[in-house]
Parts: C-alpha cells; sequence; structure tokens
C-alpha cells in the first residue's frame, strides 16, 4: 500500500470518528412530528444518484464492447444488436428497481 493511500485512509477515518457526534440524536430521543424523517430525504436522492451515476458508466461500458465486438466481426452484427438491447435493458431496471424502493420507502 502507497504511502499516499494510506494516508488517504488515516485522514477518511478521522474525519468520519469527528463527524460522529453531527449524528447524535436531540433531546428527548423523539422522532420529527411532521413525518419522515430529513435523513430518509436525502439518502434518498444520494441513492438516486448514485444508481443513475453506475446505470451510466456501465451502459457505456456495455456500448463500448459492443461497437468493438461490431468492428472485429462484422457479421455478428444482429446478435451482437440482440444481447446490447438486452444488457441495457437489464441496466437501467437496476436504475428504475432503485427508483421503485426510494418510492416505497417515502410514501409508506
Amino acid at each position: 500500500m502507497s504511502r499516499k493511500l494510506a494516508l488517504a485512509m488515516v485522514l477518511g477515518m478521522a474525519l468520519l470518528i469527528a463527524a460522529m457526534p453531527a449524528f447524535a440524536q436531540a433531546e428527548g430521543g423523539q422522532a420529527q412530528p411532521g413525518g419522515k424523517s430529513m435523513w430518509l430525504l436525502i439518502t434518498a436522492g444520494f441513492a438516486m444518484a448514485l444508481a443513475a451515476a453506475g446505470c451510466g458508466y456501465a451502459q457505456s461500458r456495455a456500448l463500448t464492447a459492443a461497437c468493438e465486438g461490431v468492428s472485429r466481426n462484422p457479421g455478428a452484427t444482429d446478435t451482437i444488436r440482440i444481447f446490447t438491447f438486452l444488457g441495457l435493458a437489464f441496466i437501467e431496471f437496476l436504475a428504475l428497481l432503485t427508483f421503485v424502493v426510494i418510492m416505497l420507502l417515502l410514501y409508506t
């Protein structure tokens, strides 16, 4: 492990430990009277952003591989196209599933 990576890990752990009191429970330990927690909304936003970023990256990698496959073997274009569309549908389903889970958490 390089020194920079070790230093970054130690600094990250120190920041996480220093931030722990910020997540402490308020006096009385009761939930907010308005319903959903503010942290649920923030976490839902980060989860959808992470899912969308992962979906975009995976789709770009899949299309790159499909283009390389077609350029190497033009005779297999139809087969590659079918599997590319199938793969893109599965990748997009992951982002949609994240959206559905977030909506269930927010509205139930």
